[in-house]
């Protein structure tokens, strides 16, 4: 930052767990629902209704803790007591000084390790929208509350203040979603709530002085959020410290339409919501063979999909910025098996991962139901010359929207054919001769100029031809 001015981040983040049924009755577990359908007494907080411990979300909790190289512990549930109308019983069953995760880490794909404070299970809060110009309780008309998503089961995972810039956080959020959706506990959809970010932001001098006062910003819900919410609070602060004036230990809201935070209320401490035991759950004491259990279950992480992407890129001697890209994007959306299965078919690690980074991605959801044989198939006739480039890219396409298919049946549905060798010399033959000048800079060393002939080519023939051969045809007659 500038002037010597260091931020000092740390990032909550919760996840909503991709179960069945809520963290402590059967109501469903569904987002889009009609408001106020996927209620029951307990999740209401009824007089005389009992909190029944979800199983399948303390497995969840238990695989993120162990993906995040997190201590896996004995912990116990505690009400969180608060008055607010997105819980209507007014406490929040949580975990407060005994949580199930501690002492982990996250390393980034830079190599940076951030710290894991701990990654504690709790219940989410209902949803309250406010109903006016503003969408916030101050200017509101009135207020509805849904409770469909009270009792939802969270994971909040809390960051030890390792980050210094908003790219960091950036990093971390996208990196830390990556991983919970390969462990299978979250969808990762931040614009449907079931991922949020909290930011803690502080500003010092200097590396070397004391942390300074936090405010915490509340509910972001995209990366972008996190990291221009991050910048501003951040330069606020200075700006209060360099006009005289003290930062004030805030909770604030991100206002994305006026790109700044807002206050919502001063910053709550523990003692504030008067923690005491939930006196109707017992201790939760995970043994050693269920940690094992929920330890051998878990898939490949992101970082190691990328390592193995990696060695074969390297194997492939094509290690560039842009392959490096190509990878972090498969991976992140769940396409790299695609990649390895095709390089393992023979297919060019280069066309392997362009077409998936590329074309595949743009439909990720059906490309990871893509049967792997009928997409190497696939890349194996572009491969060969059997279709062109823009062929290929078209029967994908048919693939991905009819979800499957043979790609040979598509491709001769298209009328996609290989031009004879006589028919390709003719076609170029006469965008040589339509192109003269063109012709005699590409004689001279203008490699580049092959663009023109190509083009000039795809378009005589609908597409049909081969950039490849074609390229080969005007090397051929350049001699």
């Amino acid at each position: 930052m500038t002037d010597g001015w260091v931020m000092v981040i740390g990032l909550e983040v919760h996840c909503e767990l991709k179960t069945t049924t809520k963290l402590f009755c059967g109501c469903p577990n569904m987002f889009g629902n009609e408001p106020n359908t996927n209620v029951c007494p307990v999740c209401l907080g009824l007089p005389g209704s009992l909190p029944v411990l979800n199983q399948k979300a303390v497995e969840l909790a238990m695989a993120i803790g162990t993906a995040l190289n997190c201590d896996i512990r004995p912990s116990t549930f505690h009400r969180k007591n608060y008055f607010y109308p997105d819980q209507a019983k007014d406490y929040q069953i949580s975990q407060y000084d005994e949580p199930i995760n501690v002492d982990g880490w996250l390393e980034l794909p830079d190599g940076f390790r951030v710290g894991i404070e701990r990654a504690h299970m709790e219940e989410d809060t209902g949803k309250t929208t406010h109903v006016g110009a503003t969408g916030r309780i101050h200017g509101a008309d009135y207020s509805l509350v849904d409770y469909n998503r009270s009792g939802v089961p969270l994971v909040e995972i809390v960051s030890d203040p390792d980050l210094r810039t908003s790219a960091q956080a950036r990093a971390y959020v996208t990196e830390l979603r990556s991983v919970l959706v390969a462990t299978g506990a979250s969808d990762g959809k931040m614009e449907e709530g079931s991922m949020r970010v909290d930011a803690n932001v502080s500003v010092r001098r200097s590396a070397d002085d004391p942390f300074g006062t936090r405010c915490e910003i509340k509910n972001l819900n995209s990366v972008r959020s996190v990291g221009r919410a991050i910048d501003y609070e951040a330069g606020r602060q200075i700006a209060l410290i360099e006009s005289g004036d003290r930062v004030m230990q805030q909770t604030r809201h991100w206002d994305e339409d006026a790109g700044r935070t807002v206050t919502l209320r001063s910053k709550e401490d523990a003692y504030d919501y008067r923690y005491f035991l939930e006196p109707d759950l017992v201790p939760l004491v995970p043994d050693a063979d269920w940690k094992a259990a929920v330890a051998d279950a878990l898939g490949m992480m992101p970082a190691q999909r990328r390592a193995r992407l990696a060695d074969l890129l390297s194997d492939a001697g094509s290690i560039t910025d842009a392959r490096t890209e190509q990878v972090a994007t498969v991976v992140d959306l769940g396409l790299d098996d695609l990649v390895v299965e095709a390089i393992a078919g023979g297919i060019p690690t280069a066309l392997a991962l362009a077409r998936t980074a590329n074309e595949a991605a743009t439909d990720p959801e059906a490309a990871r139901q893509l049967d792997t044989g009928s997409y190497v198939a696939l890349l194996s006739m572009e491969a060969a010359g059997t279709l062109s480039a823009t062929q290929a890219k078209a029967v994908l396409a048919e693939l991905l929207a009819a979800g499957g298919g043979d790609p040979s049946a598509i491709a001769r549905e298209k009328g996609f054919e290989a031009m004879s060798d006589n028919s390709l010399s003719a076609t170029v033959a006469q965008a040589i001769e339509g192109n003269p000048d063109e012709w005699a800079r590409y004689c001279a060393g203008e490699d580049k100029l092959a663009q023109v002939f190509i083009g000039q080519v795809m378009k005589s023939t609908r597409g049909q031809a081969n950039g490849k051969a074609v390229v080969t045809e005007l090397q051929r007659l350049r001699g």
